[in-house]
């Protein structure tokens, strides 16, 4: 299923992630899948979150610099195979997967996938 990924830029300083995990929190935000990635100035943050309206409007609040991207959504089980499926699908109809990314628990995973075709790929893994 289609997803709103939240991408923001952020000072890569001790307590940076906290405060805005504990900003989104207080807007009744939750964090479904997390990635982060940086050096040693700055990083991207980029998550799935909802609810989205709520999470948009505490980023503006807060005065984050961010932006939003359309990202494919994929509940599997955590099994071995699960990722290998999802990318053989999604090669076979000739769509290429940009980065992924997840979190697991309770044996099932969700997968944030970044691809150059985000209905297509939603479609194809929804057959």
């Amino acid at each position: 299923m289609e997803a709103t990924q939240f991408c923001i830029a952020l000072s890569n300083k001790a307590g940076a992630l906290g405060l805005l995990c504990a900003s989104l929190r207080h807007g009744g935000v939750n964090i479904d899948a997390l990635y982060v990635a940086g050096d040693e100035d700055c990083c991207w943050v980029n998550f799935v979150a909802g609810p989205v309206r709520e999470a948009t409007e505490v980023l503006a609040k807060e005065g984050h610099n961010f932006f939003t991207e359309k990202v494919l959504l994929a509940k599997v089980q955590d099994e071995p195979g699960e990722l290998e499926a999802i990318s053989q699908r999604l090669a076979e109809a000739d769509i290429n997967i940009n980065y992924v990314y997840g979190s697991c628990t309770g044996g099932a995973c969700t997968l944030v996938f970044n691809v150059d075709e985000v209905e297509k790929a939603s479609k194809v893994l929804e057959a």
